[in-house]
This record gives C-alpha cells, structure tokens and sequence, in this order.
C-alpha cells in the first residue's frame, strides 16, 4: 500500500479508538509503523508472542490494542492466540503483513505465504484483505468487531 494510504490508516484507527500499537516491524507496512513512531505510539517487541502478552494485558485494562507482526511471526504465534486470545476473547485487532505470495519474494516467505489464509481460517479468526480502495471498510470492520470482544486480522499484501 502507498505511503499515504498506510499514515491515513494508522491516523483513522488511532482517533477511532485504538490506544496501543504493539509488536514486530514488517516492510509491509513501515509507513503505518512511520507514522506510530512519530507519534510514539508504537510499542517495538522483540517477539510476536511478547507483543500479544503486552496488547493482551492493555486491553484487560480497557485499552483497545492492535498487535503488528509478518505472517511468519503470526504463525510462531497461533499457540498463544488460540490458547490466550481466543480462549478468553480478548478482542485484538491483528495487522499481519503478508509475505510469500509473490514469485519475487524472499525463498523463505514462500512456505507461509502459501498458506497463509487456510491459516488464519484453521484458527476461526475473522479477517479481511486489506487494500488501497478497502482500507476505511476493513478497517471499521476491524473495530466493530472488537467492540463486540472479537479478535480480528487485517491482512496487508507485501506489493513488491
């Protein structure tokens, strides 16, 4: 996505509720991870699972979170979404960077970036792809689930 497109993101979900942005950068999306930084509201973690920890406990006490990683790091993570952010329903919003479905990507994004849906919908949790012309709809999306004590994840594709 154009850097534009990821400021305005990171700019509607932070004046529409969300409090933290936690976890490991990813290329993806570094202009949204840009623009947090400027605004030191970003929360760098060394591991995907750290991030979850973190953003899970700042949503325990009444702060809406998202939780960005790569989707190599979100597949480190399925323990700890399924046994912790689904178990007990703590409504995360997940941004995951989607690597390996391009030829043209680094070898060791293939393996994950193959599966990456069939990932996400083994696990039950409900995304969206997010795009240049869908972002403010998956978006709003994104944040009515969590108000419904949801988890969700909005998936970015790496573009080149």
């Amino acid at each position: 996505m154009k850097e534009l497109i990821q400021r305005q993101m990171f700019e509607y979900l932070l004046t529409n509720g969300v409090k933290n942005f936690v976890g490991v950068p990813d290329s993806t999306f570094k202009y949204f991870l840009s623009h947090g930084l400027k605004k030191n509201k970003i929360i760098i973690s060394t591991r995907e699972e750290e991030a979850i920890g973190i953003a899970a406990g700042m949503v325990l006490s009444k702060q809406t979170s998202l939780v960005f990683m790569q989707n190599a790091g979100f597949a480190n993570s399925i323990s700890t979404i399924s046994s912790l952010i689904q178990l007990y329903e703590i409504p995360l919003i997940f941004l995951i960077g989607w690597r390996g479905y391009l030829k043209d990507d680094a070898p060791e994004h293939y393996k994950i970036g193959k599966i990456q849906p069939q990932l996400i919908k083994s696990l039950g949790l409900s995304f969206k792809i997010v795009s240049e012309s869908n972002w403010k709809k998956h978006c709003k999306w994104a944040l009515q689930n969590i108000r419904k004590d949801i988890p969700c994840a909005l998936i970015i594709r790496r573009l080149s």
